[in-house]
C-alpha cells in the first residue's frame, strides 16, 4: 500500500518525466486522440444509419425494410452508403473492400463502382446523435460511413432520349 507522500510523489515524478515515466513512454508510439478503427464490420452502424436517418418514417418504411432485409445478406465487413448530395439523400449502398480499395455497389441507384476520383465529400454517421457530418479527408477508410460523389456523374445521357425543358 502506498501512503499519500509516496502517491503525491508518484504523480510529481509522472509530471516531471522521470525515469520510471519513462521506460513506459518507450512502448508509446505517439499519441491516441481516437480509437484506431479496426477491420471489424460497420454494419450495425449502417443498419441503424438506415432506420433512425436515412430512410427513417412511415414514408419510407417500404425501401428501409427492403434495403434492411438486403443488408441481413450481405457478407462485407465495410459498407458506405451513398448520398445523391449534401442534403444526405440516400441512394445506394457500396461495400468497401480497405486491401484493394474497391467500392462495389452492393444495392440501391447509383455507379456500379465507386473510384477516389470520383468522390466529393466523404460522411461519419454518429448514432447518438443520428446524423451524418462530413469528414475533413480526401480519401475513403474504414471510418466512412458515407460519401458523395459529384454532381456530374448523376447525368446520365442515355442515347435516344431526349431532354424536355
Amino acid at each position: 500500500m502506498l501512503s499519500r507522500a509516496s502517491s503525491r510523489n508518484m504523480e510529481r515524478d509522472w509530471e516531471n518525466g522521470s525515469i520510471a515515466s519513462s521506460i513506459t513512454s518507450m512502448e508509446y508510439n505517439g499519441p491516441k486522440l481516437f480509437k484506431e478503427p479496426s477491420s471489424k464490420s460497420n454494419k450495425p452502424i449502417i443498419i441503424n444509419a438506415i432506420a433512425h436517418c436515412c430512410l427513417a418514417g412511415k414514408v419510407n418504411e417500404g425501401q428501409k425494410n427492403a434495403i434492411l432485409e438486403e443488408l441481413e445478406k450481405c457478407e462485407s465487413n465495410h459498407l458506405i452508403i451513398l448520398f445523391r448530395d449534401g442534403g444526405c439523400q440516400f441512394r445506394a449502398i457500396y461495400s468497401y473492400s480497405p486491401d484493394t480499395e474497391e467500392i462495389v455497389k452492393f444495392t440501391g441507384t447509383g455507379p456500379r463502382n465507386i473510384s477516389s476520383k470520383m468522390v466529393e465529400k466523404l460522411y461519419k454517421y454518429s448514432s447518438d446523435r443520428k446524423q451524418f457530418t462530413v469528414i475533413p479527408a480526401k480519401s475513403v477508410s474504414v471510418s466512412v460511413d458515407a460519401l458523395t460523389i459529384h454532381n456530374h456523374l448523376w447525368q446520365v445521357k442515355r442515347p435516344g432520349s431526349a431532354r424536355r425543358k
